[in-house]
Formats: structure tokens, sequence, C-alpha cells
């Protein structure tokens, strides 16, 4: 499980964002828009697609043809931090090499680093859900954003 991020009262520690769980208009990405098969999602919510040729990190993908994308709603470890490795291997296991689909936040399309934030699918399997899910991220909601990373925990 990555540990460090957030502090006992909710706030970020490394950037200082309060961390609270957002309302029920946004959208949870996976479960209100019908699942098919577990975590795979419907093809209509994918708003661009392309190769995934560099996997930066365990939250950070690089797209021919969109570039950067971080994925939104969730937050692995940095290099030196424990989990960093296991994260990003998973990562590059699902995604390196491969054509992945992304639902673009319509909220907020890019962070403050330029990146695309974004949902990614791996063969219609959301992968921000599935670092969750398998405890290689934790929850990062910075609103505003179309998604609801909560709804992936469950």
């Amino acid at each position: 499980m990555v540990a460090g991020c957030v502090s006992e009262d909710g706030n970020y520690t490394s950037e200082g964002l309060q961390d609270s769980n957002p309302d029920s208009s946004v959208n949870d990405a996976g479960d209100s828009q019908g699942e098919v098969n577990g975590t795979a999602e419907k093809e209509s919510s994918y708003e661009a697609s392309g190769y995934c040729y560099h996997v930066v990190d365990g939250d950070t993908i690089d797209v021919e043809g969109v570039g950067r994308i971080r994925l939104v709603g969730v937050n692995t470890p940095e290099r030196g931090e424990p989990g960093y490795r296991e994260a990003t291997d998973f990562v590059k296991s699902m995604c390196l090499g491969r054509t992945v689909q992304l639902d673009i936040d319509d909220a907020k399309r890019n962070d403050k680093y330029g990146r695309v934030l974004a949902v990614v699918y791996v063969d219609g399997v959301n992968l921000n859900r599935e670092l969750l899910r398998r405890g290689y991220a934790e929850v990062m909601y910075i609103p505003p954003s179309e998604f609801n990373p909560y709804g992936w925990t469950s």
C-alpha cells in the first residue's frame, strides 16, 4: 500500500492539497457508465487513444499522438519511495508497447505541468482503478474533476 501521501488530517503532505470526498455529481468512470466483466468500460467514453511508448512512473505515461498523460485520481510513490518499482512495473506490464484508450477529464484537461489528465483503459480495463484495487496507488482527488476516484476503491 502507498504510504506517506496523506497526513492524518487528510491534507496532502507533498502539495498541501485538501483531500475532500467529491460530491455525487462527478463521474466515477466505471460504475455509472456500465461495467462489462468487472472493470471494463464501454468504448463510447474514450476520447482519444494511442500507442504507449514510455512509462514515466506509476501514474504517468507517454502516448503517441496525445502526449504525456497523468492518470487522474490516483497517486503512486515517487522514485526512491517504497512501492515505486512495483507500481511502475505494473503500469509497464499493462501499457508499454500497447494501444491505450483515454477518457480525458472534461472538468480540467491539463495539470499544472501541462500533462493531460485522463482515465487510462487497456483492453477495456480501467488502469487507474486497478492501481487502487491492487494497492499500488492512493486516491488523489483534486477538484475540479469529472471523475470520482473514491468510487474505484469499492
